[in-house]
């Protein structure tokens, strides 16, 4: 366990530059070991600090075991096979706890107090030195980005730092008391929103650089979560202790209203954004940074240096993107003919593999039932893997695979199938990985309901993606030269239909069914089979609708954000926000950790309210110079 303290004086390895209010296509950066307060009164210190923001998306976002901790344990994953205590604590399922030491739990205290403190720098010295009131907005979105992600991990947290509330810190202190929920709302992430829509422009200085609708739905999040926590309707307890009132005489009703009016605002108000056609081209390597993308932690095979990481070996740790590697199982194990006929490759589909989560059943036969006209199954997932052993060296044309038949290189070797078919035939050691046979079929089968810790489909949608392969298997074991997601245009459809779910009076055209309807018609528009690895042009975009129940409920809303985002990492924030965690999460089913075995069994989690929030990181209480009782307060309840 790291230990984790609040700093004043802001040190960083991270990469920074000096930025020109013109328009560029990437942040120059340039690398510099620390912040002290006299640089931050110079023009190339304000830019600096503000690259540096940029730069701290991604010892978050990519992160692992951050990833890991925002989506193990919900219902879209469980713990894997190759999985450590980091990855078992967050499942609640029985092998491990969450603690005050819990590594992953702990890594947004650790990144966001140093990130805050450099927006405040950046805020209290840009204007004396020239900086215009835009570029500021940039300080003022990501302190209040960092606040909220605070507020929703750990409930209240400080405003001062050592230096006052909101100021920039140059003291070490050692010393801290917690702000309750509604001042960190109220004090610092709605005044930096509002004025971060009011400063900043429709269309981003550089590529992939903050907008007005960047903060609007950041705003519009931020307001539903608050209207959430004001209504408290499952009585889940907050910390420190605090009346659930809004010290602006708002209820929570405002507060969804404004969700919503903020949302559809910025769906009106696009800017340069837009949704793209269909779900594929999301997420495609290929269209990275596309019009959907409104924020995201960026990443480049073209220099170590402006991808912050290596880009021929992975560390297992941040800056490194490698998020995608933990829910990638051992694809490379598959024999056929007697040679390992699925390498590891720096291709989308396939990745490195850490075996540390994996999807549940549940996930595929309920999350994904449709998988005739949702194209959001095949756009997840990869679901058939290809032989690729020709890219390893081996000029074999063809190898002996399921039930003794030839495949050929590209075919498919392993396909998991969409639904369960009853021929199914397991033997252990089927392609060395316990996969089963159907009669006339060259490929081995896995159904949805026999997938286990081991052996599930991967996930395709965060998978690496390069240019830079040539004719072999390029660089698998790098981190993801990809910009991992962090907010996209999309939600913004989906945080108005549960504004309205929760009650805001809605505008023409937009309900909550037709705000969920128009990303599911785009769901039903296909133009590439990404299982099939063939074009696909069909459009069941009206079916789509027709299936969408008339009434909209939460559940519903929130079994369409799991379609549209499934496994991006922010399922915990949903579950937690709508007090649902206890619920949609309670229990699961899923095979065990060996290849062969197809035994689907239901485990069960206990998910006590005390888990709403996460704990204080002990290094951090450890720190402090308090008595023994305050330390003890510091702490959430139940930690």
């Amino acid at each position: 366990m790291k230990t984790l303290k609040i700093k004043s004086v802001i040190k960083s390895t991270l990469l920074l530059t000096v930025l020109s209010t013109g328009c560029k296509k990437v942040l120059d950066e340039q690398p510099r070991s620390s912040f002290t307060p006299e640089y931050f009164k110079t023009v190339q210190g304000v830019n600096g600090g503000l690259t540096a923001m940029y730069a701290h998306l991604r010892n978050i976002y990519g992160q692992a075991y951050y990833y890991n901790s925002g989506v193990t344990g919900t219902d879209e994953a469980t713990w894997g096979q190759s999985a450590d205590g980091n990855f078992k604590d967050l499942d609640c399922s029985g092998v491990g706890i969450i603690s005050s030491t819990s590594y992953p739990t702990s890594i947004i205290w650790g990144e966001s107090f140093t990130d805050i403190n450099t927006a405040s720098g950046v805020i209290e010295n840009a204007s004396a030195v020239g900086i215009s009131s835009a570029l500021i907005a940039e300080a003022r979105f990501f302190r209040a980005f960092d606040y909220f992600l605070l507020v929703q991990s750990y409930g209240g947290v400080p405003l001062d730092l050592g230096s006052g509330a909101l100021k920039f810190n140059i003291t070490p202190s050692r010393t801290s008391v917690r702000n309750t929920v509604p001042e960190v709302y109220t004090k610092a992430i709605f005044p930096d929103l509002l004025q971060a829509i009011n400063d900043l422009p429709e269309t981003g200085r550089v590529t992939g650089g903050l907008t007005k609708t960047a903060a609007r739905l950041f705003l519009s999040k931020a307001y539903l979560t608050y209207a959430w926590w004001l209504q408290n309707p499952n009585s889940i307890p907050t910390y420190p202790a605090s009346n659930r009132t809004d010290p602006n005489g708002h209820d929570a009703a405002w507060y969804f209203q404004n969700a919503y009016d903020i949302a559809t605002t910025a769906i009106d108000n696009p800017g340069s954004f837009k949704l793209q056609p269909t779900f594929y081209d999301v997420n495609v390597g290929t269209n990275d940074r596309n019009s959907e993308m409104v924020l995201y932690a960026d990443h480049t095979q073209s220099s170590e240096k402006y991808n912050g990481s290596s880009l021929t070996y992975g560390s297992g740790g941040a800056p490194d993107n490698f998020a995608g590697w933990m829910m990638t199982w051992n694809y490379p194990n598959i024999i056929s003919g007697g040679v390992n006929s699925v390498l590891r490759e720096a291709d989308q589909h396939l990745g490195r593999p850490w075996v540390r989560m994996a999807p549940t059943v549940e996930v595929l036969k309920n999350t994904f039932a449709d998988k005739v006209n949702d194209s959001r199954y095949d756009g997840t997932f990869t679901t058939v893997y290809r032989g690729n052993w020709q890219k390893g060296g081996n000029t074999a044309q063809t190898l002996a695979n399921a039930n003794g038949l030839p495949v050929a290189q590209g075919g498919a070797i392993l396909s998991f199938l969409d639904n369960d078919d009853p021929n199914v035939v397991y033997a252990k050691g089927n392609g060395n990985v316990g996969a089963g046979l159907l009669p006339g079929r060259s490929d081995w089968v896995v159904n949805p309901g026999d997938i286990s810790r081991i052996i599930y489909p991967g996930l395709w949608k965060l998978g690496p993606y390069r240019t830079d392969n040539g004719t072999g298997l390029g660089q698998p074991n790098a981190g993801s030269t990809r910009p991992y997601p962090i907010a996209k245009f999309s939600e913004l459809y989906l945080i108005a239909a549960e504004a309205a779910v929760k009650g805001a009076t809605v505008k023409p055209g937009k309900s909550a069914r037709e705000l969920v309807n128009v990303l599911r018609a785009r769901a039903g528009k296909w133009r590439f089979n990404n299982n099939g690895n063939v074009v696909k042009i069909e459009d069941d975009s009206q079916a789509m609708m027709a299936a969408t129940p008339a009434i909209i409920d939460m559940n519903y809303v929130l079994a369409e954000r799991s379609r549209e985002f499934y496994a991006e990492g922010g399922r915990w924030f949903d579950l937690v926000r709508t007090q649902k965690w206890g619920e949609l999460a309670a229990s699961f089913t899923i095979a065990g950790t060996t290849f062969g075995d197809h035994t689907p069994v239901k485990v069960t989690r206990s998910i006590d309210s005390h888990l709403y929030l996460r704990p204080i990181p002990q290094g951090q209480i450890d720190a402090l110079v308090m008595s023994a009782a305050d330390k003890a307060a510091y702490q959430n309840p139940g930690y």
